[in-house]
């Protein structure tokens, strides 16, 4: 499959979208040339834009077509310096996610244990020893697709899909891990569970974890759970986020 890291291929959704794509498979490499996109067109003053959704491998840009058009926004695009990089190692913001894991916490931690031939230990050491990316956010508002992680601990999704899974749960689904946002249904193996609140509609900043942050789980035990959990539902509480340089 290509990556077209270096000069993306642009095609229209709309009348009102451009979309840069990088590549034409999940690749590292090709998400960071995303965000550097996005950071670009964002930060230019050449023409306005309205947003700018970064995916794993493309990027789309919306605009007012009674404004700009299709063909502005690639001429600008073209424009953005081009990155020497070719795989992971962009600085990026990194978050600290406190995660209680196992229990009741997270059900499915034993399936993952069985599936990789480890211990229920194992799998939270090796689920919190490796930072992992974010790529991107979808299925639901604030939900983090996050890659990166120790691939013997890859599983497959659930055969029967959970209706009701609580907000805050970290999930395993093949080789991507992510914690859901909000109560919802999904497929995902529950490890464990963040007190944290990953989508606050209300907040300046809707979403915790936003597309090209490094993730880093931090085990914790039922007691600091309850702690965190009690501090962030009196507002007390501030994530441990390291930005960029």
């Amino acid at each position: 499959m290509p990556v077209y890291i270096n000069e993306p291929r642009y095609l229209t959704a709309g009348e009102s979208c451009v979309v840069a794509e990088f590549a034409d498979e999940i690749d590292r490499g090709a998400n960071d040339a995303v965000m550097d996109l996005k950071r670009y067109v964002t930060g230019q003053n050449e023409i306005p834009i309205i947003e700018c959704l970064p995916t794993y491998r493309s990027l789309a840009v919306y605009f007012d077509p009674t404004v700009v058009s299709a063909e502005d926004v690639v001429r600008v695009a073209r424009k953005a310096p081009i990155s020497k990089k070719s795989d992971a190692g962009t600085a990026m913001t990194e978050i600290s996610i406190p995660v209680c894991y196992g229990g009741e916490y997270g059900p499915d931690i034993l399936n993952v244990a069985e599936h990789a031939g480890i211990s229920e230990e194992d799998v939270i050491k090796r689920h919190s020893a490796k930072v992992c990316h974010c790529y991107m956010i979808g299925f639901m508002p604030g939900f983090a697709y996050l890659g990166g992680m120790d691939e013997s601990i890859a599983t497959p999704r659930l055969t029967n899909p959970r209706t009701v899974i609580k907000g805050g749960s970290v999930g395993i689904a093949g080789k991507q891990t992510g914690i859901y946002p909000i109560d919802s249904p999904g497929g995902w193996q529950l490890i464990g569970r963040t007190p944290l609140r990953l989508f606050t509609p209300e907040a300046s900043r809707a979403t915790l974890i936003e597309a090209g942050y490094e993730v880093r789980f931090v085990p914790v035990s039922e007691e600091e759970y309850k702690k965190i959990e009690a501090e962030v539902a009196a507002g007390s509480y501030k994530p441990l986020i390291t930005e960029a340089k």
